[in-house]
Formats: C-alpha cells, sequence, structure tokens
C-alpha cells in the first residue's frame, strides 16, 4: 500500500478507515469508558490510568475511582493521600498526585468541568499531547491524530511496510496518521480509537494475526512479503527485586494501613535496609509518602 504524492510532494494514502471502523463496530472490546454518555472526567481517569497499564488490570480500579470520585469535585474535595490508596497496585503511583492536581485545577480554573481544548488539556498535570488528543477525542468528538504504541506499530505495517514502528518521532507520528484520519470529526475519532483497538487485539507485536485484519489485502507489510524487524531489539525490563519493586511494596503497607505506621513496619516489608531507605527517600521526594513529627510514615494529607 505504497503511498501516492501530490505535486507539493505531500503523500496521500489510500483509505484505511471504512475496513478499520467496520472491523472495530463488529470487534471491539466492550469497554465502559467507551459506552455513551460516559463523562469527560471518566474518559480522562481512564486515559490517565491505561498509561503504561493493561486494561484488565485499570476495569476494576477504575470502576472503583468513578464510583467514589465520580466528578473531578469530588476528587479535589478529598485528600492526594486518598488518591494514592485507591491507585492500588496500577504502578507509576505519581499518576495519582497529578490526577488528583488535575481535579483541582479542573474545580478552580475550569467551573468543575474538563476543558475540552488542547491547550487547557494540555496543561494540566500529567496530561500530555497523547493524553490531550486521546481525551478531546474520545470524550468531545474532535478530529486529533491520536498516536500511541499500538496505532504507532498498525500504522508502521499498513502503510509503511515495516514490522516494527521506528522510534517514536512526535511530528513525524502526528503527520503520518493525521494523513488517514477522516475528515469529520465523528468518523475521525472512531478511526482512532478502532486503530489502536486493532493494534492491540490484531496487528499485535508479537503475533500478528494478520488472517483477521480488515485490511491485509492492502497492508503495505503483508505485500512485501511481512519483512522481518530490522535493528535492535528492547530486553525486556527486570521488575524482581528493582527498587520499583520495593517502592510498590512500602506504598502498600501504607495504603494497608488507616493510620500512621512506623518504621518497623516498613522493614517487614523489604529485609535490605538500604535499599529500603533509598525506594523510601524517593517516595518521599516524589510526595507520596511524609514523614510525621513522631517519626512514623503516612501518605500525604493524613
Amino acid at each position: 500500500m505504497a503511498a501516492h504524492l501530490t505535486t507539493t510532494g505531500e503523500a496521500i494514502h489510500p483509505p484505511l478507515a471504512d475496513p478499520v471502523i467496520i472491523w472495530y463496530r463488529g470487534n471491539a472490546r466492550d469497554l465502559p469508558w467507551r459506552h455513551p454518555g460516559t463523562s469527560p472526567w471518566a474518559v480522562l481517569v481512564s486515559e490517565v490510568m491505561l498509561q503504561q497499564t493493561p486494561v484488565a488490570r485499570v476495569l476494576p480500579v477504575w470502576q472503583s475511582w468513578l464510583r467514589r470520585w465520580p466528578s473531578p469535585a469530588a476528587l479535589a474535595a478529598d485528600s492526594c493521600g486518598e488518591a494514592i490508596r485507591m491507585w492500588g497496585k496500577l504502578g507509576y503511583p505519581r499518576r495519582a498526585l497529578r490526577l488528583h492536581a488535575t481535579a483541582v485545577i479542573i474545580t478552580d480554573r475550569h467551573g468543575a468541568a474538563v476543558p475540552s481544548d488542547l491547550g487547557s488539556l494540555q496543561a494540566l498535570p500529567g496530561v500530555g499531547a497523547y493524553t490531550a488528543r486521546a481525551v478531546a477525542a474520545f470524550a468531545f468528538g474532535q478530529r486529533h491524530a491520536v498516536v500511541d504504541t499500538n496505532v504507532r506499530r498498525f500504522v508502521a505495517r499498513a502503510v509503511l511496510g515495516q514490522a516494527a514502528a521506528a522510534a517514536p518521532a512526535a511530528a513525524r507520528d502526528l503527520a503520518l496518521v493525521e494523513s488517514l484520519v477522516p475528515e469529520a470529526p465523528a468518523r475521525a475519532a472512531i478511526f482512532s480509537v478502532a486503530a489502536m483497538e486493532l493494534g492491540a487485539l490484531v496487528c499485535t507485536a508479537r503475533a500478528p494475526a494478520c488472517t483477521r485484519c480488515p485490511i491485509r489485502g492492502h497492508c503495505a507489510w503483508q505485500l512485501a512479503g511481512r519483512p522481518a524487524r530490522t535493528g535492535p531489539v528492547r530486553p525486556a525490563q527486570r521488575f524482581a527485586g528493582t527498587d520499583r519493586q520495593v517502592r510498590g511494596l512500602l506504598l502498600a503497607v501504607l495504603r494497608g494501613s488507616p493510620v500512621a505506621v512506623s518504621a518497623g513496619a516498613l522493614a517487614a516489608a523489604w529485609a535490605d535496609a538500604g535499599q529500603r531507605e533509598r525506594a523510601l527517600r524517593t517516595l518521599m521526594s516524589d510526595g507520596l509518602v511524609v514523614v510525621l513529627p513522631d517519626g512514623r510514615y503516612a501518605l500525604p494529607g493524613h
């Protein structure tokens, strides 16, 4: 599926939207943040939680979060420590702090309503270019190129004929995906989520299910004979025994206690004193843990 060029040299790619959208309507996962009538706040929470975290882990936490804090104002009225507690084991818990800070800003500066424009969205803590575009598209039906890992992989194969996407380059990636997005905002938003879903379920990194792909007859990678990936392969990241694991264990002790805990309680979570102290210092530096005057430790706001 090679691109053609206009007289100005601009690439024009054959349309992918129709088959991808049709496939999505018949095969998409039934995820609650995609349901009609889902609030922009609920969509924003889902996008923050889904950063580097699988859907299966996000779903129960997202449901509990929205039951407790159905609006930005509800979260803003609670402590950031409770946000950390509710975050549970999703990982990267600074996202909980940023989501709480975002709720405060939305409540104070935007009349407790999630803003719809990209600039205001991207100015919120923890909301980068991808999340801002995703919320603008999925919550407000706007036309934006929404580029995540799944979309980059799908486009690399379908349009460029590559087994894997090149290293991320924001301007390049946005321009390429932009050239594929339908003009009508409503269809653009559907195509964006459909391309993500196709990348997540069919055009996967390790074992793409090409026989189930709705554009397999036009995919540049298929037409090129599915050439092998070139370049270095990123090694799997080790988790066991890392400071990240220790941080999680220490936070689990604090989340599980309604009151501040002693240094001894934290020591019971990880025997290596040096690594434990190092992890605890980073938790305190990140604002996830505070030390009280009596030497006990607690989540912030307690």
